[in-house]
């Protein structure tokens, strides 16, 4: 485990003014193996000083270790602890600010009655106006039912809500794109669709998120058919994106090519399905799909119907048996799963220059640490370690191609556009085995991926004009300014 600040805590504390105190609770703090992070002096009483001391932690659990070793220590009391984490949650984490100024009677009359009735008719007359004239053409609903969230599962809507709170404002900070939390108090897909559908008029594109498998397949699916704007279901597409990306430039590493090597994915949920998918759309030459119960192929008892269909497009080989069996001799692994998907031994007999991207999160398929010393690239789904493959890299940018070419859905064209442009975004003489996939934070990434689905979107639909990538840019610079 790494100390980290999503499990990070404040510590009012009073010490003794003595020589040594604080030296005391640093090293307390340091022997239950905790971080110590900002130091503030918060007041001096008589006889004693008053300190918030942040520290950070593996998890909740060695939280509570660490102030009960500081609770142990002679003349130092602990008044208070705050986890910072709720401390930013606190209220949420989103509001809405005007755009347009309201001071004045002349402001009124314009941004309300009378003079929005104008505009109303107009939208009235000419239903595409409102594209021009309301919040539709940046706006994002951020739809789930509460049913995969994160590695929680079904934890219901209200609680699914930090973590849309969370997407929406990656969309505003990584996009210049203003995203809406919908939470719904409903597992029905037809409800869903139906309610989805009811509110759309608002929305320029709808980012489906944590719905579980197989119904998100169905929610997507009718729902694109059904409506007029982009609906991207994140967790199987946005994954699906910068996985290709990151594995396009471990390749180029490795001194391998897609059309040569064989792949396996471990996860036949949304991510892996999605992901072993778009490998095919790509040119991938063997992708060998696995679940708990091991490789899948067409003629493995007790398939549902998407597994079937999946195991169909899979495995051209009929590979059956564990997932530790099929890394045999393999060139890639795509953990898209859980922990102890597959085991180290399992990994040590893949091919050499092996490429492992380990995305179960919090803890990897299989620890990075076990396997550095035997496999060429390794990736994570986590900030601590390098090559973290993210999807936030991917949703911002592909929502701002899509809302600036005005695109009525996002096709296969458009996502394989926005992998290859994030992966170009990393300049080959910097590519490194630790360095595959950009940082969350560079702000190229977004405005690639932006321009690279706008252009995309273009060629399908040849009436609208490919938007620059100064355009992109400045959305992204907006939102971050």
């Amino acid at each position: 485990m790494h100390p980290s600040a999503s499990f990070s805590a404040t510590l009012r504390v009073h010490l003794d003014n003595q020589p040594g105190s604080f030296a005391r609770l640093a090293s307390a703090i340091g022997e239950a193996g905790g971080l110590l992070g900002a130091i503030d002096l918060v007041r001096v009483e008589r006889g004693m000083k008053v300190r918030d001391v942040t520290v950070l932690a593996d998890d909740e659990t060695h939280i509570e270790r660490i102030v009960e070793a500081v609770r142990a220590l002679d003349g130092i009391d602990v008044e208070q602890v705050s986890d910072r984490t709720f401390l930013l949650h606190l209220g949420g984490k989103l509001e809405v600010v005007p755009k347009a100024p309201l001071k004045t009677r002349d402001d009124l009359s314009m941004a309300y009655t009378p003079g929005v009735a104008r505009v109303c008719r107009a939208i009235a007359d000419e239903p595409d106006k409102v594209w021009n004239l309301t919040v539709k053409q940046n706006s994002v609903a951020v739809v789930t039912d509460g049913t995969a969230v994160l590695g929680l599962g079904d934890i219901g809507p209200e609680a699914a809500l930090p973590v849309m709170e969370g997407k929406a404002i990656l969309f505003k900070e990584f996009g210049g794109i203003d995203a809406w939390p919908l939470c719904l108090a409903t597992t029905d897909p037809d409800e869903i669709v139906r309610t989805v559908a009811a509110v759309a008029p608002v929305f320029g594109g709808i980012n489906l998120e944590d719905i579980s498998a197989p119904r998100c397949f169905e929610v997507e699916a009718r729902l694109r058919e059904q409506l007029d704007i982009p609906v991207f279901h994140d967790d199987q597409h946005g994954t699906a994106i910068v996985v290709l990306a990151a594995l396009l430039n471990a390749l180029r590493v490795v001194g391998k090519r897609l059309e040569d090597v064989r792949i396996v994915v471990t996860g036949a949920g949304a991510a892996g399905a999605a992901t072993s998918r778009m490998l095919l759309s790509a040119g991938a030459g063997e992708v060998v799909c696995c679940d708990r119960k091991g490789i899948l192929h067409p003629g493995r008892d007790g398939l549902d119907p998407f597994k079937a269909s999946l195991a169909e497009e899979t495995n051209p080989g009929g590979r059956a048996g564990a997932a530790d069996e099929a890394l045999a001799g393999a060139d890639v692994y795509i953990g898209l799963s859980s922990p102890g998907a597959v085991s180290v031994d399992g990994v040590r007999s893949m091919a050499e220059k092996a490429i492992v991207f380990a995305m179960a999160n919090p803890t990897s398929e299989v620890a990075p640490e076990e396997i550095e010393n035997f496999v060429a690239v390794v990736g994570t789904g986590r900030s601590d370690y390098p090559n973290q493959i993210n999807n936030v890299l991917v949703f911002p940018g592909v929502f701002r191609g899509a809302l600036d070419a005005r695109a009525k859905a996002i096709t296969r064209e458009m996502e394989l556009a926005a992998a290859h442009a994030l992966a170009g975004v990393i300049e080959p003489e910097h590519l490194e085995a630790d360095y595959v996939i950009p940082s969350v934070f560079d702000r190229r990434a977004a405005p690639a991926v932006a321009e690279a689905v706008a252009r995309a979107a273009a060629m399908r639909s040849p009436r609208r004009a490919p938007v620059p990538a100064r355009a992109c840019e400045s959305a992204v610079a907006t939102a971050s300014s």
